[in-house]
């Protein structure tokens, strides 16, 4: 895909969201209003508002969430993109990385390999920036975290009310959705 292509595709992922809950429906609005000002919303030094990307990540044990080294929060894993990148292989590529698991999409994918938008979430980042952040849903299996040393290491797998209840706010409405029966 082009950059215009997945600009495009992000655009259309985003309008097409049914949000879990009323934060979410707003974390859509304001996307949309920031996604269509900015140059290049993919690239964190250009502008103070960029698009990030994360992983919810769900497996056998329930959800795995890491304690945020700087913020003191329990997330999923997630960060910038890198140049190049697309919005969903940032998110795949940060879970690797952060967790140390070789992890897959767990939703559907399609045949341009690009998996379902799970969640869209507006919130502060480091630096006064603002992150637009898309989360796909992210499969571990039942392996255990090994994060590197520069990573986070409080780091584990939850069941899911626990999960919630840890959970910032800005993300337990999707765990809450996501929860099986």
């Amino acid at each position: 895909m082009t950059s215009v292509e997945v600009m495009d595709r992000v655009r259309a992922d985003v309008v097409g969201r049914s949000p879990v809950d009323d934060r979410e429906a707003l974390a859509v609005e304001l996307f949309l209003e920031a996604y269509d000002q900015l140059a290049d919303p993919f690239e964190r030094e250009s502008d103070l508002i960029h698009v990030t990307g994360s992983g919810i990540i769900i497996g056998s044990r329930g959800v795995m969430l890491l304690k945020h080294k700087r913020l003191g929060l329990w997330l999923q894993p997630g960060g910038h993109i890198d140049q190049g990148e697309t919005p969903w292989a940032a998110a795949l590529r940060e879970c690797r990385e952060e967790t140390g698991i070789d992890v897959q999409f767990a939703g559907p994918v399609d045949v341009g390999g690009v998996p379902e938008l799970l969640h869209v979430d507006v919130h502060p980042g480091g630096r006064g920036h603002t992150h637009l952040d898309l989360r796909y849903l992210i499969d571990a299996g039942d392996v255990d975290p090994d994060p590197p040393a520069d990573e986070s290491q409080e780091i584990d797998w939850f069941g899911w009310s626990e999960a919630i209840e840890l959970a910032d706010p800005g993300l337990s409405g999707a765990l809450v959705a996501l929860r099986p029966l």
